[in-house]
């Protein structure tokens, strides 16, 4: 969930906000840890951990343009810790969640972190990968501070706290350009389009469109957008006369619903597959509702939250009856995902004696096969790979629970196997 446009046009902001942060925040318990010591129950804790409770923080989009996931993201992490405190915490201390909303904006999301992160054990929650880069230098060094964010990215991968949860942009996008392969009738010498957000998000993805069409023998035809177009008529256009054969979409679910629709209008009815971010079951309600159940794929880490497992059942119950009002999307898979992990990593080095950030981190390494109940086992042991090579193929369907139905299940396409985001 990215553009690299956003952050660029606050580039002087940003860089005023880390100078001051450099200057600020320096690691502290805020909540009554005692650094590094022996504290309750002879569990050694520092930031963020007092002898009662373990706050943790979440930087969240409610108001810009992932605000609908941003959203379910929240509120199925909030569910989740709601749960782990009934079930008696961790280590005998209550975890809170501390939840800060930028907006999508830089500024806000940088100003954000750096209040958080004094006071904060981790992040099991930052959406948009041009602002986790923005603090990335701090979180690898000053601050050593377990984030796990709602990013795809490949640039966020080697960092031994910033750890991606399933497969890449440019890992999931190669499985995108399979599926039109196998399934789409995609072929040896075809055109295939690639609109994209400028930025992390959008150039990872076409990495991994590049890297796909050289192997199969394809010519991808690039239209690189803003996060503030969202009128997809020009780029439709543009696509139609140079005769691509099906298009991928790695921008946000208001331009995949712009461009789906723009060109079922004009009769021009080739496949569209977006990244897992480039969907919200809400747009099954708009003008473009038709033409996505009929003609749009997602491309996504997980299982969506009608998945027909007991995990998923008893999430969408539980989440249900604490958000009667809301609809559920995979932005709950995802949020409840990255805060299981986080509560496996604290469970663990619960078990080791030892809270500290140094602790958590060097626990969530020994994690090698999580399964939340949504997919394959994530694999948490190497900084330098992402936790999953695996896509689930996704088609938008009303008639199910979150909108979503699974047309092809979770596996990695022989190329991706074959590929590291280093390629």
């Amino acid at each position: 969930m990215t553009t690299r446009y956003a952050a660029r046009a606050a580039a002087g902001a940003l860089a005023v906000l880390l100078a001051v942060a450099g200057c600020s925040s320096k690691a502290k318990d805020d909540d009554g840890g005692d650094k590094g010591s022996a504290s309750k129950g002879g569990v050694k804790t520092d930031v963020g951990v007092s002898a009662k409770t373990i706050t943790l923080g979440a930087l969240t989009d409610m108001t810009g343009v992932y605000a609908t996931l941003g959203k379910s993201v929240t509120q199925a992490q909030q569910l989740y810790v709601k749960q782990l405190n009934a079930a008696g915490g961790v280590c005998g201390r209550q975890v809170e969640l501390t939840v800060r909303d930028h907006g999508y904006d830089p500024q806000k999301a940088v100003s954000g972190y750096t209040e958080l992160v004094p006071k904060v054990l981790g992040f099991a929650q930052f959406i948009g990968s041009p602002f986790v880069a923005a603090v990335k230098q701090r979180v690898d060094g000053q601050d050593k501070v377990l984030v796990l964010p709602q990013a795809w990215a490949a640039s966020l991968l080697g960092s031994p706290y910033i750890r991606v949860i399933g497969s890449t942009y440019d890992i999931e996008t190669i499985n995108a350009v399979d599926f039109l392969i196998n399934e789409k009738g995609i072929k040896k010498g075809d055109k295939i389009g690639h609109v994209y957000f400028e930025g992390d998000y959008g150039e990872s993805a076409l990495a991994g469109a590049k890297y796909m069409a050289e192997k199969s023998g394809l010519t991808v035809v690039e239209q690189k957008i803003k996060p503030t177009d969202n009128d997809m008529t020009a780029q439709v256009a543009a696509l139609k006369q140079a005769g691509v054969k099906a298009i991928v979409i790695s921008a946000g679910p208001r331009q995949a619903a712009s461009l789906v629709g723009v060109a079922a209008a004009g009769g021009f009815g080739v496949p569209v597959i977006g990244n897992n971010s480039a969907f919200a079951p809400q747009l099954l309600a708009t003008q473009a509702g038709p033409a996505l159940a009929k003609n749009y794929w997602v491309a996504s880490p997980s299982l969506p939250i009608g998945a027909d497992t007991p995990q998923a059942q008893k999430l969408v119950a539980d989440y249900q009856a604490a958000y009667p009002s809301d609809s559920l999307d995979n932005g709950v898979v995802a949020g409840w995902t990255a805060a299981s992990v986080f509560g496996e990593a604290l469970k663990k080095a619960c078990a080791n004696k030892d809270l500290t950030r140094a602790g958590v981190d060097k626990a969530l390494l020994t994690i090698n096969a999580f399964d939340a109940g949504f997919g394959s086992p994530q694999d948490f042991t190497d900084p330098k790979a992402p936790s999953s090579k695996e896509s689930v193929i996704l088609q938008p369907d009303k008639s199910v629970t979150g909108g979503m139905k699974v047309v092809r299940e979770s596996e990695a396409s022989s190329v991706a196997e074959g590929y590291s985001p280093s390629a």
